[in-house]
């Protein structure tokens, strides 16, 4: 059995490195023809070719993790319907492969490549994915995002406040900052404008150059409001630099601790919290889906293929593949839409998935 594992996993192995190559470069093409296209609109900053390769390749992660599973069908299906068709598959039921124990010799395999995309998607892109926008933020001049920057929340045992970021720089420091300071009450009490804020390691923000609002209290008749200015403000609160970097990046690119931190944070602040929540279940569930693959790919190995058949079933494993992806996204917009419950809507697709696996392995392998 052992010299039967190193055949098996040795060729799936090879073969899905193969195809994830494949899609990389493609990946790699489109993204460099549209960072390109770029380099007039930031060339007086000095955006140079090198730094569009750099960005490219930091995007790469991003892409691995997103094609993993696919590719994991893909390069599976193709080793299983070659076994079939040259009769290797044959060869090795005889010698003792049989249906349970090739499912555990391939799950085993998933398993690996469960590691791998939760390692990928966890550790390594989301790290490049944020080195890549500050790059790019480097001649941009600042992350941004929409028209009205980022808006936090916080809540503190005698007061509420609202928090807007314009902009995060390359340096860790936040621009065009606003803090709304309410009362248990929600009457706005007061507002500070400030035009830089660090991030410090006494669980505070620094302000720099801040315009201060003070408004009267309710029970008092005077209707003067105080202004100042001040070129310094230390203001306590437990937002970190990763909970506004959650607000201005994408989600998606986030770590599985970071969403979940994050998540705690906007439900302590009584925020709705359902994108980021179906985004967590979905870093919990989509690395599984390599072991949904490796099943799905288990009954192409005993099918009777004719001379260049295989090509056709190659073929359905992209379109199951790219289905696979498409079917995960729409369900997390449609969950989100719905209101559905975050980890139901992120692990659909893989249930739908395991099921016409297990179905086809049942019909296929079991019964013929």
């Amino acid at each position: 059995m052992k010299t039967i594992r190193r055949l098996i996993y040795g060729e799936v192995l090879s073969a899905v490195a193969f195809v994830t190559l494949g899609f990389l470069s493609l990946f790699f093409f489109f993204d460099l023809v549209d960072e390109i296209q770029s380099l007039g609109r930031h060339a007086a900053a000095g955006y140079r070719l090198v730094h569009a390769l750099t960005f490219v390749a930091l995007m790469i992660p991003s892409h691995l993790y997103e094609l993993l599973p696919i590719t994991v069908l893909i390069g599976t299906i193709f080793v299983m319907a070659r076994f079939a068709q040259s009769s290797e598959y044959t060869i090795l039921r005889t010698s003792g492969l049989g249906p349970w124990r090739a499912l555990r010799t391939l799950l085993v395999l998933g398993l690996g490549f469960v590691l791998l995309t939760f390692a990928v998607g966890d550790y390594v892109a989301p790290v490049a994915d944020r080195t890549a926008q500050l790059l790019k933020a480097r001649f941009k001049g600042s992350i941004t995002v929409g028209q009205t920057g980022a808006w936090l929340k916080e809540r503190q045992r005698y007061a509420q406040y609202a928090v807007n970021v314009s902009a995060l720089e390359t340096d860790g420091s936040m621009r065009g900052v606003r803090v709304f300071e309410f009362d248990n009450q929600g009457f706005l009490v007061s507002m500070a404008q400030a035009q830089t804020a660090r991030f410090g390691e006494d669980d505070a923000w620094h302000l720099s150059g801040v315009n201060r609002t003070e408004f009267p209290a309710r029970e008092l008749d005077t209707a003067r409001i105080e202004r100042t200015h001040l070129e310094r403000f230390r203001w306590p609160n437990q937002i970190s630099a990763e909970m506004v970097s959650a607000a201005l990046l994408k989600p998606e690119r986030m770590s599985t601790i970071d969403l979940f931190q994050y998540i705690q944070h906007l439900k302590a602040n009584a925020q709705t919290a359902q994108r980021y929540e179906i985004e967590f279940w979905r870093k919990v569930f989509y690395p599984l889906s390599c072991l949904v693959m490796v099943v799905l790919a288990l009954p192409f190995a005993y099918l009777h293929f004719r001379s260049g058949g295989i090509a056709t079933y190659v073929f359905g494993g992209v379109m199951a593949g790219i289905s696979f992806f498409l079917l995960n996204n729409v369900f997390g917009y449609i969950g989100n839409l719905q209101s559905w419950q975050p980890w139901l809507t992120a692990a659909l697709p893989g249930m739908i998935y395991s099921l016409l696996s297990l179905t086809a392995f049942g019909w296929l392998v079991l019964r013929r």
